[in-house]
């Protein structure tokens, strides 16, 4: 199938962050795009802004009459429902219907691909892998798992020749990509619930990587066959060092196989943002992307929303609003909050995601969390759960106690801004990927 052969590209579950990058990529090639989502949000707003037609009702009278199966491509997100009315309708009438993953799977095939995979650090990584070859003029258009902050978008555009995609683990959605050039930045323990344990998953990582036709890149102590390595340990095969910290960005070095790149300037912070840095530079030089123009990416870059996304108060408080959401993320953030601002007080407030990741990771949560002290804990985000008896904030917040000795306060979003104001600390640090961030606003103007 030739996927830029339709008039009509009909998404179902437009809003979702992969998905709205697939449809403005094929709104930006002059196609029909529209679509159907379950809620309207910042995102489904901003993309009604741009031209793109979405409803929120599952109804077949939202169908427009000129579509037909020959016309039209359908994709939709694995989230939606078996019984979805429109999805059924499209079925039943023999429309071409693919999933996001074979969309992606499909423009791979016609461009050169540069994939980033990991369970941990995939956004940062193809994303400043994005911004290098636009800033570089090359003829790349990059699918983000997150907002950048340059672009207010998912997906940076540039030309048709070079891809740049977040390769999805979640459902094995990355072997569906036909990549010529990848990076794995990282493989610990997630999604337990598709995969089993984490055997099953490194072998699916394993799988990806055999399907890479020209280079894999590997971060430092990942055990990938054929894969240079990555980090900021010397013996990778292209590591920073001389690193310093200035007021709030680093400096360093990167050495290469083929010499060393000096004094590269990058605003995100902490350590782990360092080595995605050197994962998406080691990438870029396979596009032969000049010396200057690496650095001058690096220092223009601002970042990812929900992301360590900062806000200063006028009173000098700062907000920090992050998406971590596995104990490595977490001990991350706090890692790099304590490096930037290591003499300062923090109120943090974390919202679990999911019951089934909360119960996998339970005692890894509370060995991460137990290092903060002034510490609230939301209810548990479901996403797409069911509860699982047993499995409550509040168990977590036992598990933490018999660490600390200090047991964090449990309460619901709704509840989250009065239990913030009890503390009086100089950042309020928000951790979480379910609807956390709908504090950052609130915060942002009530504490001035």
């Amino acid at each position: 199938m030739n996927i830029n052969q339709f008039t009509y590209y009909y998404f179902i579950g437009i809003g979702g962050i992969g998905m709205s990058a697939v449809a403005r990529y094929f709104h930006q090639m002059n196609k029909k795009v529209m679509g159907y989502d379950k809620t309207s949000t910042t995102l489904t707003k901003l993309l009604t802004k741009e031209g793109i037609k979405i409803h929120f009702e599952d109804t077949l009278e939202a169908i427009p009459k000129a579509l037909t199966p020959d016309n039209t491509l359908v994709i939709y997100t694995p989230a939606i429902p078996k019984n979805h009315l429109e999805l059924n309708y499209f079925k039943d009438n023999n429309y071409n219907i693919i999933k996001r993953s074979e969309a992606l799977g499909y423009i791979t095939q016609e461009t050169t691909c540069l994939a980033v995979a990991g369970t941990h650090g995939k956004t940062t990584t193809s994303s400043l892998l994005g911004h290098i070859l636009k800033v570089a003029n090359l003829p790349s258009t990059a699918f983000l798992g997150g907002i950048v902050e340059n672009y207010n978008s998912n997906i940076i555009i540039g030309g048709n020749e070079i891809s740049v995609v977040e390769a999805d683990e979640f459902d094995r959605s990355f072997l569906q990509l036909s990549p010529d050039y990848a990076c794995i930045t990282s493989m610990d323990a997630d999604h337990l619930d598709i995969y089993g344990d984490q055997s099953e998953m490194e072998k699916s990582f394993l799988e990806f990587a055999s399907i890479v036709k020209k280079q894999v890149f590997a971060k430092t102590g990942l055990n990938v066959p054929g894969a240079l390595s990555y980090g900021v340990e010397e013996k990778a095969d292209y590591f920073a060092d001389n690193i310093q910290i200035k007021a709030d960005y680093f400096i360093f070095d990167l050495t290469h196989p083929q010499g060393k790149i000096e004094t590269i300037p990058m605003h995100l912070p902490g350590r782990h943002n360092i080595e995605n840095a050197v994962g998406a530079i080691a990438m870029a030089m396979k596009m032969n992307v000049a010396e200057n123009k690496i650095k001058e990416a690096l220092d223009s870059f601002q970042g990812i929303k929900r992301r360590f996304t900062r806000h200063k108060t006028s009173s000098g408080k700062i907000i920090i609003d992050d998406y971590a959401h596995h104990p490595t993320e977490l001990n991350a953030i706090i890692r790099a909050t304590q490096n930037f601002y290591p003499n300062k007080s923090v109120t943090a407030v974390f919202q679990p995601h999911l019951f089934s990741r909360t119960r996998d990771f339970l005692d890894d949560f509370a060995q991460s969390l137990a290092v903060l002290e002034d510490l609230i804990i939301l209810e548990i985000y479901p996403a797409r759960e069911e509860p699982i008896p047993g499995i409550t904030s509040s168990l977590l917040a036992e598990k933490i106690e018999l660490i600390n000795d200090k047991k964090p306060k449990v309460c619901s979003l709704e509840n989250a801004l009065r239990e913030i104001s009890h503390y009086d600390n100089d950042i309020i640090l928000l951790m979480g990927a379910g609807n956390i961030d709908t504090l950052y606003e609130p915060l942002k103007n009530k504490i001035q």
